[in-house]
């Protein structure tokens, strides 16, 4: 059990916030809005910060830019394909991504 444990652990992402400056080291598997706002990492323009659907992806509100690494990303959800059916590829709803390795990602594109 311990050593399941200790693979767990050691299983990381790197998360490189651009705009920001800022490093994140996260669990694999963990979900890029709730990193970036445990970090103090504003996702959100300035007048939909009170009015988001709070990570059910029906907002459109916390997309962001990922730049390197979309290859350790989640695939797109059916959520994120409605809403960025008109944005690139490189564009996903910072909640319903989960992130799987190093990432750099630019925050309100």
């Amino acid at each position: 059990i311990l050593r399941i444990i200790l693979n767990k652990v050691l299983i990381m992402a790197n998360i490189n916030v651009v705009k920001e400056n800022k490093e994140i080291v996260a669990a694999d598997g963990a979900n890029l809005r709730l990193k970036a706002m445990q970090n103090n990492i504003d996702i959100y323009k300035v007048w939909v910060k009170m009015m988001n659907c709070g990570g059910a992806g029906q907002c459109g509100s916390c997309i962001v830019e990922i730049t390197e690494g979309i290859e350790n990303l989640s695939p797109r959800t059916d959520a994120e394909n409605k809403i960025l059916k008109k944005k690139p590829e490189n564009y996903r709803l910072a909640c319903q991504t989960l992130v799987s390795g190093a990432v750099s990602v630019v925050t309100k594109p």
